[in-house]
């Protein structure tokens, strides 16, 4: 495999694992906290997009489209979803349309900078995440379910 499609499907599994992190065991009301700007909601649906926009990018299709919003649970699955649909196709042999460092320089860092205000949120929220050491969190290319490693050293 191309070691640049490598570290990009490495990237979409750190925004696995931080997202993951993040969405997980929220209490009901934190999907409509108003922190002062976008809802936790809006966050995790828009993140959603993103990621489906980079599988339909790969694909030659560089449409934009805003979904229709689910509740937290299903936009909880939905982020999964597209995880696991844009790797699979970054895993395969299909062609990319796009360079692949443009991916990361849009999308994927958009992503990763809205699991951080997601974080953020929650904080805010009075919901916190512990904090962890990622440089040794156990992130693999490839995982990008729900079911994520065990984190290695929290604080």
């Amino acid at each position: 495999m191309d070691p640049k499609r490598e570290l990009l499907r490495h990237a979409v599994a750190t925004i696995a694992y931080r997202g993951g992190k993040t969405i997980r065991d929220v209490p009901p009301s934190f999907a409509d906290y108003d922190g002062g700007g976008k809802t936790p909601a809006q966050i995790l649906a828009h993140i959603g997009d993103l990621l489906d926009w980079s599988l339909r990018m790969a694909q030659g299709n560089h449409e934009w489209k805003d979904s229709a919003r689910l509740e937290w649970a299903g936009e909880s699955v939905r982020f999964h979803a597209a995880l696991e649909a844009f790797d699979a196709y970054l895993a395969s042999e299909a062609p990319l349309d796009v360079p692949l460092e443009k991916f990361l320089q849009g999308p994927v860092a958009d992503a990763l900078t809205h699991v951080g205000q997601l974080a953020m949120l929650r904080r805010m929220s009075g919901n916190p995440i512990r904090g962890e050491n990622y440089f040794i969190a156990d992130i693999q290319a490839g995982r990008v379910g729900a079911e994520q490693a065990k984190a290695v050293r929290t604080f």
